[in-house]
């Protein structure tokens, strides 16, 4: 195999394929990146088993064929070598030499008829979303899953199209996060869980350009998502996904309209008296046009007010103060509405059309003395 490409083609191929080799694994082949030069294109593969990454760079091939390479040298070798042209030739005892300029490194590869391949899926049925939008909704919910193995369903996202509307939900346990769009186009349903590693490896490969594409492909037991010259195969998390309907109560006894960055800086400033792993609530006190939030630790307290627009009964209530920050960080809206029923109810944070919800339980706290 012989083939000459740049050094920026390369590494960014190198980089989006990289998200897919395993850091721990008994099959050493699935260490390697495989190139693959045997047709027109220059392919690079890398496969865990759970997530497969396939992508095509631009090249030209002198001579036709197929290596697997360690993906920690090559990738680091690549990163460090000139800007300029990289020359990748193997022969037939799979010794490998990649020469840019006047640096030149031999390595040894592994035969890449022993990689194993992505698992291959029918892409017929697809839907269409801009890759800002995805990027966006993986944004807004991913912090949300769990990150524990003991609920393996709580490690991903459901993923459910209705007609036209795409929901992305996600949950740990103690909070809700959920996101809905409206598609361009009506799809037959569908209800997926995504892992929520493949969708942090997608995104952060994603350009977030709203006018750039991407095609989710959907099979009983794969995800697939193809855009510009990169195709991620993912499994599904097995199971039935929870039913969180029962839990979307849209009764309350208080609806509070704040400032989301007043609001949102206000939490942040009091996390400074909360040490790492330390489970100390915020407490908020709700009035007629004043929201107090107060918190009390180790270190010392914080108390501060602001000015709301406020619905209902007064209420005074705890939270972790993590959980806000994490919600209100994405949300884009100038204005917040919260919703609260009692101190032992769950916080809803959502906007009148429910293109967002958050739900955040709250924490029982020692009455506060006031």
């Amino acid at each position: 195999m012989k083939f000459i490409c740049s050094k920026a083609n390369l590494l960014h191929g190198v980089n989006i394929v990289s998200k897919a080799v395993p850091s721990k694994t008994t099959m050493a082949i699935l260490e390697c990146i495989l190139i693959d030069a045997s047709a027109n294109e220059i392919k690079l593969t890398a496969n865990d088993m759970e997530l497969g990454i396939e992508t095509r760079i631009e090249g030209e091939i002198l001579e036709k064929g197929i290596i697997a390479l360690d993906a920690k040298i090559f990738s680091e070798i690549v990163r460090k070598l000139p800007d300029n042209d990289v020359v990748i030739e193997t022969d037939s005892n799979l010794k490998t030499t990649i020469t840019c300029e006047k640096a030149k490194f031999n390595i040894s590869g592994k035969s890449g008829e022993d990689f194993t391949y992505l698992p291959y899926i029918e892409r017929t049925d697809f839907v269409t979303i801009s890759q800002f939008t995805l990027k966006e909704m993986i944004r807004q919910t991913i912090f949300s899953i769990a990150d524990n193995e003991n609920n393996k369903l709580m490690t991903g996202e459901l993923f459910e199209i209705k007609g036209n509307q795409l929901k992305v939900v996600s949950l740990d346990g103690h909070r809700i996060s959920i996101r809905r769009i409206e598609l361009k186009d009506t799809y037959e349903d569908k209800k997926v869980v995504v892992p929520g590693k493949t969708l942090q490896e997608v995104s952060k490969i994603l350009s977030g350009e709203a006018e750039d594409e991407i095609r989710l492909f959907f099979t009983e037991n794969h995800v697939v998502f193809e855009f510009d010259s990169t195709l991620v195969v993912s499994r599904l998390i097995e199971g039935e996904y929870f039913r969180i309907e029962q839990m979307l109560s849209s009764d309350y006894e208080t609806k509070v309209k704040i400032n989301k960055r007043e609001f949102l800086n206000c939490i942040d400033r009091a996390t400074l008296l909360v040490k790492e792993g330390d489970k100390k609530p915020i407490i908020i006190h709700i009035e007629d046009g004043n929201m107090e939030l107060t918190i009390n630790s180790q270190l010392g307290s914080m108390d501060e007010n602001i000015d709301i627009e406020k619905e209902g009964k007064d209420i005074l209530i705890g939270f972790n103060p993590k959980f806000l920050i994490d919600a209100l960080r994405v949300i884009d809206e100038e204005e917040v509405s919260v919703y609260l029923v009692n101190p032992k109810a769950p916080c809803f944070i959502k906007d009148e059309n429910e293109t967002y919800i958050y739900l955040i339980l709250p924490v029982n706290f020692n009455a506060v003395n006031r």
